[in-house]
């Protein structure tokens, strides 16, 4: 799966992985990160989340990382904002108050470019990728972000029913690909209401990843 995948959906308007709320997880569980306000959160492949309107609403700063131009677009019009456009090879930061978006590879943010991250909300991302990509991703989502805390949300289903994306990533994997940089817990499990895209029984399990010493 590359990235033309991605954006035949945004350009085809196939986005039913966009929800119409800011995540119920999220709204329950993002205060097990215990961040003060002012904080900047880092949520990679954004999309145009209301997630993001969920935590400048309570005074936090985002960050994000996010391949469609088409996504981020939408994104600011929806938020009601104009965007200042600066080009940084070879990704492009969209900005505004409180608020910036690297549109482009996620493997070409260098920590230079993000710049200080407080938090990761991982809602959309790790399980986003195929198996072989998933260890690069949570490598360089460490290095770039220098380990800062996470809030991690996975699905959990029998991958031989359906193929992702969304990917089934389970605690074996979290540890694996985490362990060493982090330490976990479990803070939540929950049935997805009808099952994955309606065929197949699911799980949605959040995570806190706190930097371990």
């Amino acid at each position: 799966m590359d990235g033309s995948f991605w954006h035949r959906k945004w350009e085809r308007n196939e986005i039913a992985f966009h929800e119409r709320e800011a995540n119920p997880l999220l709204v329950t569980h993002f205060k097990e990160l215990s961040l003060p306000e002012g904080s900047r959160v880092f949520l990679p492949l954004c999309g145009k989340t209301l997630d993001i309107h969920w935590l400048l609403s309570h005074g936090y700063c985002v960050a994000g990382s996010e391949l469609s131009k088409i996504a981020v677009a939408q994104l600011f019009a929806e938020l009601g904002v104009e965007p200042r456009i600066t080009a940084i090879d070879p990704v492009s930061r969209y900005s505004a108050n409180n608020i910036d978006i690297f549109v482009g590879d996620i493997f070409s943010l260098s920590r230079g470019m993000l710049g200080q991250v407080d938090a990761i909300y991982d809602r959309a991302a790790l399980v986003a990728f195929p198996e072989l990509m998933r260890e690069r991703y949570a490598a360089h989502l460490i290095t770039i972000t220098d380990r800062a805390p996470q809030l991690l949300i996975t699905c959990v289903y029998d991958q031989r029913l359906l193929d992702g994306p969304p990917f089934s990533v389970g605690q074996e994997e979290v540890s694996r690909q985490y362990q060493e940089s982090y330490d976990l817990e479990l803070l939540a499990s929950a049935d997805i209401k009808g099952g994955l895209k309606g065929k197949c029984a699911a799980a949605e399990k959040v995570w806190r990843l706190k930097k371990n010493v």
